[in-house]
């Protein structure tokens, strides 16, 4: 191992990579961190104007970007999405499953509507628009797939049960799809954040906001930024003997 080595085991130069999610948040902090590590980058939002603000901010870090607007949904508007990039970039060589809806009810009241909401776009979106990737993370030699869980995966999640459901179901595909894909060079892991200064948890009172913040030992909300670190190592040959695994970065909220 040496410097040169050592750089390029981050280094994303020509690689596409798709980022759902990507306009706020956690999401924008992953979409401008893969820029600057040469990914060609498309970010997704159902909101257009949101889109087209986002690809200009990483065209003008002088990235090549693209915002594609999509609800994840539509099925069909994520297969669409994997054709738009392929027609812009010629292939994905990375998906990372951002985007989140973070619809709750209580347990005992849920409708099936809200139901439907949150798990198509928390769970089914996400495995679909892996499998209409497949066919280009098959022809990268560096396919790598980073679904974007929760810590509420592994806590007695009973305020945010179909939220915490969903991430866990996208914990077991995690370890499937590694499994099932792993003859195909194609690594698939998970990031498990938790308390993160972003829109979703600004949403919440004060009060549950600060208590958020205090439940893991380090007793802060993690910046978005702070999640850039562990997706890039995860999309990145800095991980190229990982997969299936689910990495915590969740400041000590987690016990094991």
């Amino acid at each position: 191992m040496d410097r040169a080595k050592l750089q390029g085991l981050f280094d994303l130069t020509g690689r596409v990579a798709i980022v759902t999610g990507g306009t706020r948040g956690i999401g924008r902090a992953i979409a401008e961190g893969f820029v600057a590590a040469g990914a060609k980058v498309v970010v997704v939002s159902r909101k257009a104007d949101a889109c087209a603000e986002t690809e200009a901010h990483l065209r003008a870090m002088g990235g090549d970007a693209l915002g594609v607007q999509t609800h994840m949904g539509d099925l069909e508007g994520s297969r669409a999405l994997v054709e738009r990039t392929v027609a812009e970039y010629g292939g994905v060589d990375i998906v990372v499953n951002n985007a989140a809806n973070a619809l709750t009810q209580p347990l005992g009241e849920f409708t099936p509507e809200a139901w439907a909401k949150s798990f198509d776009v928390n769970l089914r979106g996400p495995v679909f628009l892996v499998q209409h990737a497949l066919p280009y993370l098959d022809e990268s030699g560096h396919g790598a797939v980073v679904n974007v869980i929760s810590a509420g995966a592994f806590l007695f999640s009973a305020n945010v049960a179909m939220y915490a459901a969903a991430k866990a179901g996208m914990m077991s595909f995690t370890r499937s799809m590694a499994a099932a894909y792993a003859p195909r060079n194609i690594r698939v892991n998970a990031l498990a954040p938790g308390t993160v200064d972003t829109d979703m948890v600004r949403a919440n009172t004060p009060e549950a906001q600060v208590a958020m913040a205090n439940a893991g030992i380090m007793k802060r909300a993690a910046d978005p930024d702070e999640m850039v670190g562990p997706v890039l190592f995860l999309a990145s040959d800095a991980s190229s003997f990982m997969t299936g695994q689910v990495l915590l970065a969740e400041g000590g909220l987690v016990p094991h």
